[in-house]
């Protein structure tokens, strides 16, 4: 039988430590990370416990309007599921799950799976029991993604980039001046999508100081000027761009072109994934075909993330 709990704040060391022994838990799951921002979002992350009360499952999640999502601050966040369970055990996590739900008075389930390639071992179980109860796929996006083996070549408009960069003298460094990089970022989204990034600077800072060996930040010079940067969040098996950014010189010298090939090349040739991230609006039925074919011309391709809809 399997019990549902809704997290308390004295959970937090069991949480934190069943998380990285999980097949498909990150960091971004732990909860120093989840509560960065947890006077935006109301937390009813779930634990799930067997017969002898071992933790097995975890379900970062906020409530809001009646309906239970997992989690609207995290990029991903579906059930992280303990290296013992199987997917009968899975099957029982939801049914009390939708038995809780009913409980509580909470009539949808909004659900992000975690895309595959974060998980240590296979554990889409849960995509089995989103099936078996009904529930309804309602956006997919695409994560453009450059695998460690059977690379395929950069295309013919990157290798050309890279070569005009080098020529520009434009050099990559890891760097720890975040305010230099928002800048940067925040003129450009404001300029071309009238939007500020999801992180602010102050977020972005904490959560670097949290978790210095997992958020780094690289940047491009030219003439000893920062013209362009990109924070990746790196994971067990994936390095992933959470933010990407050049401004008009780092454009003109294609700094991204020289920035990318560096990472892919030097940093993290070892890593199974290098996650360039999506290209999708609006809710995932729109692809913003320059963005997805400049992440391709790295080698990138198509792994789907997909989010559900169940009504209890």
């Amino acid at each position: 039988m399997i019990v549902v709990e809704r997290y308390r704040p004295d959970m937090t060391a069991c949480w934190n430590l069943f998380v990285p022994e999980s097949r498909n838990g990150t960091f971004l799951l732990d909860r120093r990370y989840m509560e960065y921002h947890q006077d935006r979002f109301t937390d009813h992350s779930l634990v799930f416990r067997d017969a002898d009360g071992s933790t097995v499952g975890l379900l970062p999640a906020n409530e809001c309007s009646g309906a239970l999502h997992s989690h609207q601050g995290l990029t991903y966040g579906g059930l992280v599921i303990g290296p013992t369970s199987g997917s009968v055990a899975v099957l029982d996590m939801f049914t009390a799950l939708c038995n809780y739900m009913r409980m509580h008075g909470l009539s949808t389930l909004h659900y992000k799976t975690i895309p595959w390639i974060y998980h240590r071992l296979p554990a889409e179980e849960d995509r089995y029991a989103l099936f078996r109860t009904g529930a309804r796929l309602v956006r997919r996006d695409v994560l453009s993604v450059v695998p460690r083996f059977e690379r395929l070549p950069y295309q013919g408009r990157r290798l050309r980039g890279v070569k005009s960069a080098q020529k520009a003298g434009v050099e990559v460094l890891e760097s720890s001046d975040y305010a230099g990089f928002w800048m940067i970022l925040e003129d450009n989204m404001r300029m071309r999508h009238g939007v500020s990034p999801v992180h602010t600077l102050a977020d972005m800072d904490l959560l670097h100081g949290r978790f210095p060996e997992s958020i780094r930040l690289f940047v491009a010079r030219c003439d000893g000027e920062v013209v362009a940067g990109t924070v990746v969040y790196e994971s067990h098996r994936v390095a992933h761009v959470q933010y990407i950014s050049a401004n008009d010189a780092g454009r003109r010298h294609h700094a991204l072109d020289r920035l990318f090939d560096h990472l892919l090349v030097d940093v993290y040739p070892n890593k199974d994934y290098f996650d360039f991230g999506i290209s999708n609006e609006a809710q995932g039925r729109v692809l913003n075909a320059g963005l997805v074919e400049q992440k391709e011309g790295f080698g990138a391709r198509a792994v789907v993330h997909d989010h559900y809809e169940l009504v209890i």
